[in-house]
């Protein structure tokens, strides 16, 4: 089999560091020559981009579990491509992989940490979510930190997002009262009437953390369990009271924050709740963990054949918001931030021949 590759590739790079939410000067798309692989390397047409809310903490240049992009190099993150060139045994022109080749059209890789896809097997596109790294932040996130129990109520933020929609799914299989937050009635709808969550609040709608207690006093009349926590802001503020004794809060993401700034920074302008938080965490005993998936990746042929399963039978649901074109990452991206998705958001960069 033999792929001819075009002369030259494009990508998007990170032209500036952003203040507060990213605008579109912040990131720049470049055409620059066809790289050609090395001894032990391949060439790879990328198919489908991965953009997560965890970008948005690559762009700043403070602490963090990942290094930061630097300024003039490409935007991180994970894809699916096609192997177009090889002089590497192990990958061969056609081969479907998946790896962190960043936001660009074509990509140079090693195969250290490439992973070679079947798309008999499922969709490429669900490489990079549902059965991807959201599906096994969720799956981890859920089985390993949340330590769920039957009959126990559980919370999840970002409710029909990659990863929220899926943690839902799961808790409800294992005979969990779920309760979503989303932005929208739309998003609230879907996640009771099609993913089959017990309720689901609008974000939105709640003026308040206050209000938001209310609403979520009312769905969860035994207390919360388990709080997945995808967003911060008024719903971590709102939930914290309403957490049961032993009660587990698995940190997962913390979307609502992430325009503020190096993951914090200009976020404690209102009341300072954190003694508050502070003390409910020690008399009600909760376990509040941190988790990055990095950390998990031996979980994942567990996960793969559980998830696969149960979406072979029809027992999880994905949804998947697509942008065409590389050019349109950027604005994807933002709106991302913003709740603007519904379902996993990628980027089509190419044409998926086995769709």
């Amino acid at each position: 089999m033999t792929i001819s590759p075009p002369d030259t590739m494009q990508r998007v790079v990170l032209a500036a560091r952003p203040k507060g939410s990213p605008k579109t000067t912040d990131f720049r798309l470049e055409t620059i020559p066809m790289p050609t692989p090395g001894p032990g390397e391949f060439l790879v047409r990328v198919i489908w981009l991965s953009l997560d809310p965890y970008m948005r903490g690559r762009m700043d240049e403070s602490k963090s579990y990942a290094a930061a992009v630097e300024i003039g190099d490409p935007m991180e993150g994970g894809c699916v491509g096609q192997v177009i060139a090889s002089n590497n045994p192990g990958f061969e022109v056609g081969d479907y992989v998946l790896d962190r080749f960043g936001w660009q059209s074509h990509a140079v890789g090693t195969g250290e940490a490439t992973r070679k896809l079947d798309p008999k097997l499922a969709p490429l596109s669900t490489g990079l979510g549902v059965l991807g790294m959201p599906g096994l932040t969720a799956y981890v996130g859920l089985n390993t930190h949340g330590r769920p129990k039957a009959g126990e109520t559980l919370v999840v933020g970002a409710a029909t997002g990659a990863v929220g929609s899926l943690v839902g799914q799961l808790a409800k299989a294992q005979g969990l009262r779920v309760v979503g937050v989303a932005g929208g009635a739309d998003k609230c709808n879907y996640a009771v009437d099609v993913l089959g969550f017990d309720a689901c609040i609008d974000h939105r709608a709640a003026g308040n953390a206050s209000d938001m207690r209310q609403k979520l006093a009312a769905e969860c009349p035994d207390g919360v369990d388990i709080y997945f926590e995808n967003i911060g802001g008024i719903t971590l503020e709102a939930i914290i009271p309403l957490m049961n004794v032993h009660g587990r809060i698995p940190v997962c993401g913390m979307i609502g924050w992430y325009n503020a700034g190096a993951l914090g920074a200009g976020v404690g302008d209102g009341p300072n709740i954190l003694p508050k938080v502070w003390r409910t965490i020690l008399v009600s005993r909760l376990a509040v963990t941190g988790f990055i998936i990095f950390d998990h990746y031996d979980q994942y042929p567990q996960f793969l054949k559980e998830v696969s399963g149960l979406i072979s039978q029809g027992k999880v649901i994905y949804r998947e918001s697509i942008a065409e074109g590389l050019d349109a990452a950027p604005e994807a991206f933002m709106k991302l931030l913003e709740g603007g998705n519904f379902g996993k958001q990628l980027v089509a960069v190419s044409n998926d021949e086995t769709r």
